[in-house]
């Protein structure tokens, strides 16, 4: 007969650490606000001290550490530096225990949740829930974790739900919210109402400046970087990608455009561009300017003009996409000769000039050459100024009228008001009542049609509209300039080139063509 006998077990399952040993279980304890008001400040310091006074009360624990997480939510566990810590220092075999309040604290992610606390059981690590009295070595554990890690998701989802309500129920009510401290020029006033910042109001300004003399956001963020101009944080460097957003932020302007992003998912909380799924919405004159709307508008449109070029924009040089070739109508580029002897110097030539079988035969030329020149050009236009002047007196009246246009644009926005009532007025009853789906849909998409159309023309006469204002303030600019001119001038001044110069245009040494930003040439 066989004779079972039982070898009893000398190790712990998991760690392999002799039964006999008698180590104190090794204790960490984890605690969380996520918001960072003086209520959970107190709530956070509280959990500090009472898990660190809870550990350490019991004789069998050894308190490894408190890890914590300040002001983060518990969506997920991607950027809970305390979390991630102590998981890893659990996994790494220096935590025998977990202790936490709940299992809301711990991840409101039922994902995130079940994956961390089996990652944990197969090296023996529990972790105890004080709240809901749950310990995940109890067989029962993975069960009452799934069911309440679901909860506190569903929880989660409320409360994000409710918060996105709230804050585009302010949007549609027209409250705009301008984060003051990275935001450029403006404080907030004692009302709490956006009011401009003089000294970043100035910086907002020349960065207009700079771009409508010609220079690229790569260029004025490098010049205001060396002349020391700081940033919305304090900061000294400059980048592009900053100074575009300076150019292209309508409230800039005294407007605002609301839920340019939305939220993925309130898990994830991933910003994602706002392409039409939500609505948006745009307030007009919410706060005051500190650009006017014109030169707005005018900036932008001088953007898209800059990307509709057949060849990239370039500002390396100030005299960068503004010489052209009299033969092929190409840009002139800088080259550089002797770039490594006494004898270098920088040139401008053709850049189609070594390029296909019909090669340009226009000369190449040097930045004193230009400078030069552009004094000669520029003494020709001033003997004309007073004609000029009186010239733009007599046509602004006419040529940059924008009444017929203004009045049409009007027309035709009330035109297309009308029309999206009754596509609303169409899906509405559709909704409500049962209706023969063919002739709903040639309905609606006979409204939509006409909307359309009625759009592509309001666009149009939008299109013209603005174009006449950007005329005129471009020959208001250079007019202003040519009256501050006394006399006439005798050396190359860079920030004339900028304002006066709309492009000169190459044929050879005799023939060099000046054409001024109102119209004028000038031949050298």
């Amino acid at each position: 007969m066989s004779r079972i006998t039982v070898i009893p077990a000398t190790r712990q399952q998991f760690t392999s650490i002799p039964l006999n040993a008698g180590r104190k279980k090794r204790v960490a304890g984890y605690a969380r606000v996520s918001t960072d008001t003086d209520e959970q400040i107190t709530s956070y310091e509280a959990q500090v001290d009472y898990y660190t006074s809870y550990i350490q009360s019991n004789p069998e624990w050894e308190l490894v550490q408190i890890y914590t997480d300040e002001g983060i939510s518990a969506t997920n566990t991607k950027h809970r530096d305390g979390f991630n810590r102590m998981i890893a220092d659990a996994l790494a075999g220096k935590i025998d225990m977990i202790v936490t309040k709940s299992v809301s604290r711990f991840a409101r992610n039922t994902v995130d949740s079940l994956t961390t606390i089996r990652q944990l059981k197969e090296k023996g690590i529990n972790v105890w829930f004080e709240k809901e009295g749950i310990d995940t070595s109890d067989a029962k554990g993975e069960l009452l974790i799934t069911i309440m890690s679901s909860l506190a998701q569903e929880e989660s989802r409320s409360i994000s739900e409710n918060t996105t309500w709230g804050i585009r129920k302010r949007m549609a009510d027209g409250k705009v919210v301008i984060p003051f401290k990275r935001f450029l020029g403006y404080d907030r006033g004692e009302d709490g109402q956006p009011v401009i910042n003089e000294e970043q109001a100035n910086t907002v300004r020349l960065i207009y400046r700079l771009y409508l003399e010609g220079k690229t956001p790569c260029g004025i963020a490098r010049y205001l970087t060396e002349s020391g101009i700081p940033t919305t944080t304090s900061k000294t460097v400059w980048h592009s990608s900053c100074v575009e957003s300076i150019l292209t932020n309508v409230k800039f302007k005294g407007d605002a455009l609301l839920q340019r992003y939305y939220s993925e998912s309130f898990l994830t909380k991933k910003q994602l561009v706002n392409q039409g799924q939500i609505p948006q919405y745009y307030i007009s004159n919410s706060h005051p300017a500190i650009i006017e709307p014109d030169v707005f508008d005018m900036i932008q449109q001088e953007m898209q003009r800059r990307k509709d070029k057949p060849e990239r924009y370039s500002a390396s040089s100030i005299f960068s996409g503004k010489i052209l070739c009299g033969q092929c109508g190409g840009v002139y580029g800088s080259k550089v000769w002797h770039s490594t002897d006494k004898y270098r110097r920088v040139i401008y030539q053709c850049n189609n000039k070594y390029k296909g079988q019909q090669r340009c035969t226009t000369p190449h030329l040097t930045e004193d050459d230009i400078k030069k020149w552009f004094v000669s050009a520029t003494n020709k236009l001033l003997a004309g100024r007073n004609e000029i002047l009186a010239g733009f007196d007599d046509i602004k009246g006419t040529v940059f009228d924008t009444t017929a246009l203004d009045a049409e644009a009007e027309r035709l926005q009330t035109e297309m008001a009308g029309l999206a009532r009754q596509v609303q007025s169409c899906i509405d009853e559709n909704a409500h009542a049962a209706l023969n789906q063919d002739e709903y849909h040639q309905r609606y998409n006979a409204l939509v049609t006409q909307y359309e159309d009625v759009k592509a023309r309001f666009d149009e006469a939008e299109l013209q509209r603005q174009e006449k204002l950007n005329r005129r303030m471009a020959m208001e600019a250079f007019l202003c300039e040519l009256r501050d001119l006394d006399g006439v001038i005798t050396e190359f001044d860079e920030r004339l080139w900028g304002a006066l110069v709309e492009s000169v245009t190459v044929f050879c040494c005799e023939d060099i063509r000046f054409s001024f930003k109102d119209g004028s040439e000038s031949n050298i």
